[in-house]
C-alpha cells in the first residue's frame, strides 16, 4: 500500500490516478499480467499511447513489469504493484502550526561592546562613532544597523508558548557580517550564539560586505566606505541538534534551551578569544539585502 501526503515527490501519483484510461489498465492487470499490445487491443488505441499510459503508472509505482520470452519474441508483461493508496489530506488544527516573532535591531537589553563601534536608524546615525557609551542613547530603540569590534548584545523576548503547545524547532534569522574598520571581503569573524544561556555554537562569517555594491536597502544617505549588507542566516535549533542554514552547528537539541523560561534570551557575540576576532554587523529592516529585523520562528508538533 501507497501511503501519500501532500510532499511534491507524490504528484507523480496524483497525475497518475488522474486518468481514465490508466484506471482501466490497472483493472485489466489487476489478476493476470498483460503485454502493451494485449493492452493496446482491449482499450482500442496504439501500443504507443499505451505505453505512454503504463510509464506513467510505473513512475507513480503503481504497476511494475517485466519482459519475458513468448511465442518467439520478448513481451513487456506488466501486472500490478498496489492494491491500496492511502492519501492523507491536510488537517486543520486548533492552534497555528507556526509561531513568528521578531525582534528590532535597537531593542537589546544588554550589551558590551568595544570599537569599532556604532549605530544608525533609516534616517539617521546616532550619537559619535567608536564611541560606546551611545549603545545607551535613548534614539537607539530605533536603530536597524549596529555594528561592533569585539563583545556582544543581547535582546530579550517574551516566551508567548501557551502550556498545551509544544515547539519541535525554533528558526532564528537574521542578516549579519563582521564588522572591519571600512569594508573588506575577507575579513573573516568567529560569531558565537546563545540562547537562554546556552551556547549553540560559532558560525564564521567571511566579510564586512559592501565593496562590490551598496545594500538594497540601505539608505541613499549612507556613507559608502561602511557597512552595506550581511548575509541572511538561519540557525534552526530542532530534536537531532543545531544547524546553520542546515549545516551542522552543535549537538545542542531543542530539549537543550529551556523554552518554559518566561523571558528568552539571545546574544550574539565575537570574543576576544576567538581565531578571528573581525566584529560583528547587525541588519534590520531598511538596511541590508533582507527588509527584516531579527525573527524568531517556532514550529509547533
Amino acid at each position: 500500500m501507497i501511503k501519500a501526503n501532500g510532499e511534491p515527490k507524490f504528484m507523480a501519483l496524483y497525475e497518475a490516478l488522474a486518468s481514465e484510461v490508466r484506471w482501466r489498465i490497472m483493472s485489466f492487470i489487476a489478476d493476470n499480467e498483460m503485454n502493451v499490445k494485449e493492452i493496446a487491443a482491449k482499450l482500442e488505441l496504439s501500443p504507443s499511447i499505451v505505453t505512454m499510459h503504463i510509464r506513467k503508472l510505473e513512475v507513480a509505482g503503481l504497476i511494475g513489469s517485466r519482459r519475458v520470452r513468448q511465442n518467439g519474441g520478448t513481451h513487456k508483461m506488466c501486472y500490478l504493484k498496489q492494491k491500496n493508496v492511502e492519501i492523507e489530506l491536510p488537517v486543520a488544527s486548533r492552534t497555528a502550526r507556526i509561531r513568528e516573532q521578531t525582534i528590532a535591531i535597537g531593542h537589546y537589553t544588554s550589551f558590551e561592546v568595544y570599537p569599532t563601534c556604532g549605530l544608525g536608524t533609516p534616517e539617521m546615525e546616532i550619537g559619535v562613532w567608536d564611541d560606546p557609551r551611545y549603545f545607551l542613547d535613548p534614539e537607539r530603540v530605533n536603530a536597524a544597523i549596529l555594528w561592533f569590534g569585539r563583545g556582544y548584545v543581547e535582546y530579550k523576548t517574551p516566551n508567548y508558548l501557551l502550556p498545551d503547545q509544544t515547539p519541535e524547532s525554533i528558526e532564528i534569522s537574521l542578516e549579519i557580517a563582521s564588522e572591519a574598520p571600512g569594508l573588506n571581503d575577507h575579513w573573516p569573524s568567529d560569531i558565537h550564539f546563545t540562547f537562554n544561556g546556552i551556547t549553540l555554537g560559532t558560525w564564521t562569517s567571511p566579510a564586512d560586505f559592501g565593496r562590490a555594491a551598496r545594500g538594497k536597502y540601505t539608505p541613499e544617505w549612507w556613507h559608502r566606505n561602511v557597512n552595506q549588507y550581511g548575509l541572511l542566516k538561519t540557525i534552526r535549533i530542532d530534536n537531532s541538534g543545531t544547524f546553520v542554514d542546515e549545516e551542522w552547528m552543535s549537538d545542542v537539541t531543542i530539549a537543550d534551551i529551556k523554552l518554559r523560561e518566561q523571558f528568552w534570551t539571545l546574544r550574539f557575540a565575537v570574543d576576544e578569544n576567538s581565531i578571528n576576532v573581525g566584529g560583528l554587523t547587525l541588519y534590520g529592516a531598511g538596511f541590508g539585502n533582507h527588509d527584516q529585523d531579527i525573527v524568531i520562528r517556532v514550529y509547533l508538533m
